[in-house]
């Protein structure tokens, strides 16, 4: 029989052994997958993360700007990538949380299809309209639309987005004359919202926010439990007579089912390194942003209930889309 004190000593050795293993470390660049077109809210996000984890991964992390279908042909790249921890997806809560309510069919199912990895960002869906038209307020502007001889545009980023979502439920609650008009993107729709072929537009603050600092663009109100600390001045939905508004996007990273728990373990850590950082958050503060950390198991919890309470929404609003 093996004496008690060896086998102890074994074991020992062993759990030293197992905490000395390194890190996962990446073998090539990781392609950081944004299913959005270049310049859009979630890029605001993708570009600087993916800058900070290629300053600690050691390999570069390319971000790869993949639109189209409301974020679904680009999710779908990832559910179709080795599980290695080389191909990435920073997504919103659109393609993760709402899609599978809003459209009748996806080529993947969000929970089944994707390893959660880590919860990133979030930031309240801003109503904005064109600096020309003649309103000031959220009563303003839903009275406006009512005597149009038409339903008045609005721009999203597209079908399933934060932005479309949200235009629909305030159209439910307030009654406002308004028909969605989806883009492949927040740019191009902003482009079309400063150029006044769009009056008015729904998509998370940060997007608008240059533009309203120059005049160009108002903001009526910000679909948040509080203001938006970019935007003071600007009411939140309930301030402005909306009440039962709220629709905050988010953003998080997850990676192809099957991802091995070192490889998670490494890329949630460095997002919470990230996320802890004074300068990561000062400046995503500037552009109406949250660092809202959330680990692996925390991120699916998470995802499960957002699932459950925009799917109400979807529903609410009777919103589909192709």
């Amino acid at each position: 029989m093996i004496p008690r004190r060896w086998l102890l000593a074994g074991l020992s050795t062993l759990s030293r052994a197992a905490l000395a293993q390194p890190a996962w470390q990446p073998e090539r660049p990781i392609r950081l997958v944004v299913p959005f077109p270049a310049g859009g809210p979630t890029d605001l996000v993708a570009r600087p993360l993916a800058q900070r984890l290629s300053d600690v991964l050691g390999q570069p992390v390319v971000v790869d700007n993949r639109g189209g279908a409301g974020g679904n042909l680009g999710a779908e790249q990832v559910v179709r990538a080795a599980p290695d921890g080389h191909t990435l997806l920073l997504s919103n809560v659109g393609v993760l949380a709402v899609n599978q309510s809003l459209y009748r069919s996806l080529p993947f199912d969000p929970e089944r299809d994707f390893t959660p990895i880590a919860l990133v960002a979030g930031a309240p869906v801003a109503l904005v309209v064109n600096a020309a038209v003649p309103v000031r307020t959220v009563v303003e502007f839903v009275a406006w639309t009512q005597v149009q001889a038409a339903p008045v545009p609005y721009g999203t980023a597209g079908p399933g987005t934060p932005g479309h979502l949200a235009g629909e439920v305030f159209r439910t609650l307030t009654g406002a004359k308004l028909q969605h008009l989806p883009y492949r993107g927040s740019a191009p729709a902003l482009q079309d919202l400063v150029a006044g072929h769009v009056p008015a537009m729904f998509d998370p603050v940060q997007s608008p926010l240059g533009q309203i600092a120059a005049g160009r663009l108002r903001a009526l109100a910000v679909s948040a439990p509080v203001r938006s600390p970019a935007l003071p001045a600007t009411p939140t939905m309930r301030e402005a007579g909306v009440a039962n508004h709220e629709m905050v996007a988010w953003w998080a990273v997850v990676g192809p089912a099957g991802l091995p728990r070192p490889v998670i373990a490494r890329l949630a850590d460095e997002i919470r390194r990230i996320s802890d950082n004074a300068s990561w958050r000062d400046g995503l503060a500037q552009l109406g942003i949250s660092p809202l950390f959330m680990s692996s198991g925390e991120l699916a919890t998470f995802r499960r209930a957002e699932t459950t309470k925009w799917g109400a929404a979807v529903r609410a609003s009777g919103a589909t889309a192709e």
